[in-house]
């Protein structure tokens, strides 16, 4: 089968620079990769495909055989052979060493330093605390260096040799016919450095499991679900790189009396029958204390009393919120005898007078109608 034209493998003319060769290679690549692809015979050979294209073009020798000759001007076998030319991993850090970080021979492989990974925390706070600001502390397992042996991973505290099967690069390569294998080091799995008198507490490691207390200090104001970023307080990192982040994830109580909705306040409040007839004064709950409430005479059920400036002022700034109240008007229970006498009368006395229900009598008025309608459909 005819090979495809090397400039039409990767799209781009005959003209392009480096640059515009490594994008071209690094989008093919990217999306016919195997592990992307698992399976897939048609992306392994356009990935195949794209290597060989690149490989060619990338060298100014083989390109410039190839632009004269053609594919007869270069021999595939001679690009991944033992003498200098660059198998598979080279072409690949070439193009996804920025990405991915340099490996094999060129960057130290295992040698480089690691960011340690972050870790997340959830903190049960109270809306009180929520609201306030508080400071916590807080006990986090997490890796950290070994103490015994002071991160080294000896146990007489001698820094770690160059490990003598990859050099101290991490990775070994093998080659096999048209490619070349680039694989981690069994010897020192990765690390480049081997350590002779491995450490009893860590395995020769130097990280182990532990936990560490923290202060947190909670801003006032903090809702469900905000972040707190406690920069290095993280995972420790790897051959002396910097730790990670701890993110302390804020998780508010339900309250027993107040539920928050932005920057305001709710809460029901209930009032007996005779004073939402008549009108009165009671005491509400606010996170600063007791207030007054003025019921005025004839409110209803679902009422909704704005205390203003009684909410929470947010983290992220901006004016206090609001508290708002809303009234449930409660239906007596438990009534004796004498209570219910009097309950009755005073229906008698309603029945007497203009009607003291408008929204009842209302209602009864649509019922009314709505079967006379049904009578005449």
């Amino acid at each position: 089968m005819a090979k495809r034209d090397y400039y039409e493998v990767l799209g781009v003319g005959r003209d392009a620079d480096d640059a515009a060769l490594k994008k071209a290679y690094r989008r093919l690549a990217m999306k016919h990769h195997p592990d992307r692809n698992e399976g897939d015979v048609e992306s392994e050979a356009k990935f195949k495909e794209s290597k060989e294209a690149f490989e060619v073009l990338n060298d100014t020798r083989k390109r410039s055989a190839y632009d004269q000759f053609g594919h007869a001007g270069v021999d595939p076998s001679a690009t991944a052979g033992a003498s200098g030319g660059a198998g598979f991993g080279d072409v690949f850090d070439t193009v996804f060493g920025d990405i991915f970080g340099n490996g094999g021979t060129r960057g130290g492989g295992g040698n480089r330093a690691y960011r340690g990974s972050d870790l997340r925390y959830d903190l049960a706070l109270s809306l009180e605390d929520a609201v306030r600001g508080t400071e916590v502390k807080i006990r986090v397992p997490t890796i950290i260096d070994c103490e015994k042996c002071k991160a080294s991973g000896s146990r007489s505290g001698a820094a770690p040799k160059s490990c003598t099967t990859c050099g101290g690069v991490g990775q070994v390569r093998m080659q096999q016919g048209f490619f070349s294998v680039q694989q981690t080091c069994p010897q020192c799995r990765g690390k480049g450095a081997t350590v002779n008198d491995p450490c009893g507490a860590c395995s020769g490691t130097g990280k182990g499991r532990g936990n560490k207390t923290i202060a947190v200090k909670v801003p006032a104001g903090v809702d469900n679900g905000d972040r707190i970023r406690l920069s290095g307080e993280g995972e420790a990192g790897q051959s002396s790189g910097p730790p990670g982040d701890l993110y302390v994830n804020v998780v508010v109580h339900e309250h027993a009396i107040f539920t928050r909705e932005d920057n305001n306040l709710f809460c029901e409040v209930p009032i007996g029958f005779v004073i939402a007839a008549l009108g009165g004064e009671l005491e509400v709950p606010t996170l600063e204390g007791r207030v007054k409430l003025k019921i005025p005479a004839e409110t209803q059920t679902g009422k909704m009393f704005r205390m203003r400036g009684k909410g929470v002022r947010s983290v992220r700034g901006g004016g206090i919120g609001d508290m708002l109240c809303r009234v449930v008007v409660e239906t007596p229970v438990n009534l004796n005898k004498g209570q219910k006498e009097s309950l009755r009368e005073f229906s008698e006395l309603l029945a007497e007078g203009k009607s003291n229900s408008p929204r009842a009598d209302s209602w009864l008025h649509g019922v009314k109608k709505f079967f006379e309608d049904m009578k005449f459909s």
